[in-house]
């Protein structure tokens, strides 16, 4: 693995809003391949940046030249106060991701932006407008949160977790102490209020309330998804209770323009007893696990071997 040490960098949204990550980057010229990459990496909701570091440097030490960054309100983009921070999830890819990407395509001039999601971060990639200027995509359990779709095993459980629960303190005190409880970040009350919306359809969580979309917004907002053209590889697997089939799926529905691989693997056919939605990025998967996006982005392929298990190709 990579021992650079990454750099700091403050990215500005278009609202002046400053978000902190760090950028691992060679500055040799890259081999005869071609333009060196430079990735993406999307948190999940409310997972810090540094969660993905090693994830970051495995890449680097791979060729490739990487940013990771904090969401509004998560890790060092967080305010003094977070309640008073409305952020939501469309905060997020429209500003927060579309200002990160702007900035890989200016600062790596003439190199490909590549962009690896996980959960939330796939939806993201879909919100942004600049998502035009993306080559390719590497998504890891990426869904947005329809109560419908969590594991039927753990359901009723992830109900009153994320849908009671999280709501219910996030309205006492103005945001949600995820921090405290040990179950993530602090959470800002935008992000709850999407993550709870009970519509099936993503923009339909913005049909009502304060933050509403009027139809053509709604709209725009759908079409969004379609500007994006680059080839996507949807990785799942099969313990993780928030990205089921179900779930997957009807996020990669979004995404009509673009050519989709969905692939879902026991934790099993790997040798492992359990992988489940956020363990992915750990180290010990460097390899087994992570040779599946390395191979992705390297050269849009997946191994001859996995076959088996692709639930579902389109070659648009």
């Amino acid at each position: 693995m990579s021992d650079v040490q990454p750099t700091p960098v403050t990215i500005h949204a278009d609202d002046g809003y400053a978000l902190k990550g760090q950028i691992w980057r060679h500055h040799d010229a890259p081999d005869a391949g071609g333009p060196r990459p430079v990735v993406i990496i999307n948190p999940a909701t409310s997972v810090r940046c540094s969660y993905y570091s090693r994830f970051a440097a495995f890449l680097h030490t791979h060729g490739f030249d990487v940013i990771t960054y904090d969401y509004r309100g998560i890790g060092g983009s967080r305010p003094a106060s977070l309640r008073s921070l409305q952020a939501g999830w469309l905060d997020w890819g429209r500003l927060d991701f579309e200002a990160v990407l702007r900035m890989a395509s200016s600062t790596f001039a003439r190199q490909p932006v590549q962009v690896v999601a996980h959960s939330i971060g796939g939806v993201l990639v879909g919100l942004a407008p600049s998502n035009h200027l993306i080559d390719r995509v590497f998504t890891m359990g990426a869904q947005f949160a329809h109560w419908r779709d969590y594991a039927s095993h753990k359901r009723f459980g992830m109900l009153i977790k994320w849908h009671v629960i999280m709501p219910a303190l996030t309205a006492a005190l103005g945001y949600f102490p995820g921090g405290t409880l040990g179950w993530m970040e602090d959470t800002p009350r935008g992000v709850v209020r999407d993550w709870t919306a009970p519509q099936p359809r993503f923009e339909d969580a913005f049909r009502h309330g304060p933050h509403a979309l009027t139809e053509a917004e709604r709209a725009t907002l759908v079409k969004g998804f379609a500007a994006l053209h680059a080839p996507i590889l949807a990785f799942s697997v099969t313990d993780d209770e928030f990205g089921t089939v179900s779930a997957i799926e009807r996020l990669l529905a979004y995404f009509r323009n673009s050519p989709i691989t969905h692939l879902r693997i026991p934790p099993e056919a790997m040798g492992y007893h359990e992988i489940g939605h956020f363990a992915f990025f750990h180290s010990r998967f460097e390899t087994s696990l992570w040779q599946i996006p390395l191979e992705w982005l390297k050269a849009r392929s997946v191994r001859a071997d996995l076959a088996g298990f692709v639930v579902k190709t389109n070659a648009r």
